[in-house]
């Protein structure tokens, strides 16, 4: 743009050569007035385009000083690269609002020089040059020689930055939120420690890697299944928590379920050895019962399922009660499981899921729990399960150990007294402990379950996927140190 002097009768113009100088009209209203007065122009006011030459001013020639660039050239230099370093910070994720508050925390000079160079900005003449950028100097105020280092600044900012991140880090669901802290592993995914965890991750890891998920790693689709399993939260809640779409959840739950049944229940969940038995048989059943091979139960887990209004009362009343007994039930409603547990105190055994109106002989013969027996094996339960026929005929023994003190009730003889033992006194809650403790540890055990859960999960398997995770809760309670040996 062209300037031409806005004095009467003036014609200098803004052209390459001569030598002349542009001074824009002062922002101060006192000094702006003056120089409006010194025009002589009725009526005029200036507008941003008005300039007056230097050949107007006593000062004309300029000094070495006014040649420097301006004070206000160099603030914009400054704020430039405050910008720079903001949007540096901002692609890193910490945001500009940290530059601010870092600036008037570690150089308070730095307002101080702020309002020398605003004071020198109102009293000094502004210039323009080739790129019409406004450069002010005043030669009575002097220079403004005072420069921040902000290559300090922005290395601060830096360190700042990776502290947050590593906080941030420590927060979010991934290995650093449960590393070194037992309590949240607990908590979370119901194993004793991390170690135990990790070493849950090294045993599945390479069978994941056929899962696609670009959103999750592979320690978070674990870690998001064992608190499915653990704390029974629904697929919405963790799809907020992990920042990722429900049918993401559901899809991974599914998936890993499938991959921990197949791989961690085999390893985890088997029937030992005779020889193991005997050699850690505790001293309830050395003397007693020295070939006890496994004691048993059933116990159950309500599902959803619709229900007209004119049973709804009846069907919640059966539910309930279903649900509390560790008896045949005798719901529709309910999934039944038979439960093998080794004197020890660890699972060996978990069979398919039925409906809790089938009687305990039919779910113990079709689940193929008699197979596993041997002859001369020992069967202890706390009822009567009537299954003493069944077991006979695999060459073992039933036995049903009562809650009395000192003596036993039926066996596949027909009822008899045992030696006087005060530690058989612990064998009828033994099971019950551990059923409850696999329930404490993983809630979605307890219901009611989700209709999604009940259905069969592969066209070639006839377990349900909620029948895997029994089994896979199982498995990750015998990882854990048994809370319920038998004494």
């Amino acid at each position: 743009m062209v300037h031409t002097c806005v004095v009467t009768g003036c014609r200098n113009r803004r052209t390459p050569g001569t030598g002349l100088s542009f001074y824009r009209f002062p922002r101060d209203p006192d000094r702006k007035q003056r120089w409006i007065e010194a025009v002589n122009r009725e009526g005029w006011i200036p507008n941003d385009g008005s300039r007056l030459c230097s050949t107007h001013f006593i000062s004309a020639p300029l000094s070495p000083e006014m040649k420097e660039p301006g004070a206000l050239e160099i603030l914009d230099k400054q704020e430039d690269r405050v910008e720079a370093a903001n949007a540096l910070l901002f692609l890193q994720g910490q945001g500009s609002a940290a530059v601010g508050e870092r600036l008037q925390e570690e150089h308070p000079e730095e307002k101080e020089q702020e309002a020398i160079v605003e004071e020198s900005a109102s009293s000094s003449l502004s210039t323009d040059d080739e790129d019409d950028d406004e450069s002010v100097s005043d030669s009575k105020k002097g220079k403004f020689d005072a420069a921040v280092n902000f290559e300090d600044i922005l290395k601060a900012l830096k360190k700042e930055n990776q502290a947050l991140r590593e906080s941030v880090e420590k927060m979010s669901l991934s290995e650093n939120f449960l590393r070194n802290d037992a309590e949240k592993v607990k908590f979370y995914t119901g194993l004793p420690n991390y170690f135990v965890l990790e070493t849950v991750m090294w045993l599945l890891a390479p069978h994941m890697d056929g899962m696609k998920n670009v959103r999750l790693s592979k320690f978070q689709q674990l870690l998001l299944t064992l608190m499915r399993l653990r704390l029974d939260l629904r697929n919405q809640d963790l799809a907020y928590r992990f920042g990722v779409k429900v049918g993401i959840v559901t899809r991974t739950v599914h998936q890993m379920v499938n991959i921990m049944s197949s791989t961690l229940v085999p390893t985890a969940v088997f029937w030992p050895s005779r020889a193991e038995l005997r050699k850690n048989l505790p001293a309830a059943l050395r003397t007693s019962h020295p070939d006890c091979a496994v004691i048993i139960d059933c116990f159950t887990v309500p599902f959803e399922e619709p229900v007209s209004r004119g049973n709804q009362q009846q069907h919640q009343q059966q539910q309930r009660a279903a649900a509390t007994s560790q008896g045949a039930g005798t719901s529709h409603n309910v999934l039944k499981y038979l439960i093998g547990v080794a004197p020890q105190g660890v699972v060996t055994f978990v069979s398919r899921g039925v409906l809790g109106n089938v009687s305990d002989k039919t779910l113990a013969e079709g689940c193929g729990f008699l197979c596993k027996l041997l002859p001369g094996d020992i069967v202890l339960a706390s009822r009567n399960l009537d299954i003493a026929d069944s077991v006979a005929a695999r060459g073992a023994l039933f036995k049903i150990a009562c809650s009395y003190q000192g003596e036993t009730c039926g066996s596949s003889e027909g009822s008899q007294l045992a030696d006087s033992s005060s530690e058989m006194v612990s064998v009828p809650r033994h099971v019950e402990r551990v059923i409850s403790m696999v329930k404490r540890r993983y809630a979605m055990l307890t219901g009611p379950v989700e209709s999604p859960f009940t259905t069969a999960s592969e066209r070639t398997s006839n377990l349900s996927t909620f029948d895997k995770i029994v089994q896979v809760a199982c498995a990750l309670n015998n990882l854990c140190i048994s809370a319920a040996p038998l004494e």
